[in-house]
């Protein structure tokens, strides 16, 4: 893969994979790419303008158009507006897979990615299928996961205004809308090394993956 050094990292909603994602990129200076965030943010852009998310050609065209910036500090902006807070809202978490399962969406923003690699010579990038359709050859492939119970746990522990259950319940409709799309669905990736993260820290996880590709850079 000419001269990129990619590690993919994909899993379910609250595997823990931006946070492991920022702590490896850091331990490798690597620059760190949500491309969960870029389907948010086209889901924020559809939902103020007015776009059915189940309107595929209507949200292909947006997501073909809209100008998103993901910043280095974790801001995202959507056509010139601050929307960091309101891509993790309620509304667009519902939204986001059905916007994430038309395959014109997939293909824009799978090319966004890549490009945004290119630029870099690699980085971390973290999403639903880095390993199996953006960098399928990408040096380390890694997919998290966790009881659903922890993952429901740590999401209601990020967002204030949702309780445990509604977490779980949306967490559990999210993976069956991943899991089941027709267009790149959420699955550990050919090569790629499962890690359960429900009773390890985050420093033995990070610990792990950067021993890792370390090694395979090595080989």
């Amino acid at each position: 893969m000419e001269d990129l050094t990619v590690i993919a990292i994909d899993g379910p909603a609250g595997s823990g994979k931006s946070t492991i994602a920022k702590r490896v990129a850091a331990e490798l200076d690597l620059e760190y790419l949500d491309t969960g965030a870029m389907y948010r943010a086209v889901t924020f852009a559809a939902l103020a303008k007015g776009i059915e998310p189940d309107d595929g050609e209507a949200v292909t065209k947006l997501a073909a158009a809209v100008d998103i910036d993901l910043g280095a500090d974790g801001t995202v902006t959507v056509e010139g507006i601050d929307a960091t807070t309101q891509i993790r809202g309620p509304e667009v978490t519902r939204a986001v897979s059905a916007v994430a399962a038309h395959p014109g969406v997939r293909t824009e923003l799978v090319s966004r990615q890549r490009e945004w690699a290119h630029r870099r010579g690699g980085g971390v990038l973290e999403g639903r299928d880095i390993g199996s359709a953006v960098f399928p050859d990408a040096l380390a492939k890694i997919y998290l996961t966790a009881s659903p119970e922890v993952r429901a746990a740590r999401r209601a522990g990020e967002v204030a205004d949702l309780d445990y259950d509604t977490v779980a319940a949306d967490i559990a409709r999210r993976d069956a809308l991943d899991s089941s799309r027709t267009a790149d669905p959420l699955r550990r990736a050919d090569g790629a090394v499962e890690i359960d993260t429900t009773h390890l820290t985050i420093d033995d996880v990070v610990a792990l993956l950067v021993d890792r590709v370390r090694a395979a850079r090595g080989a």
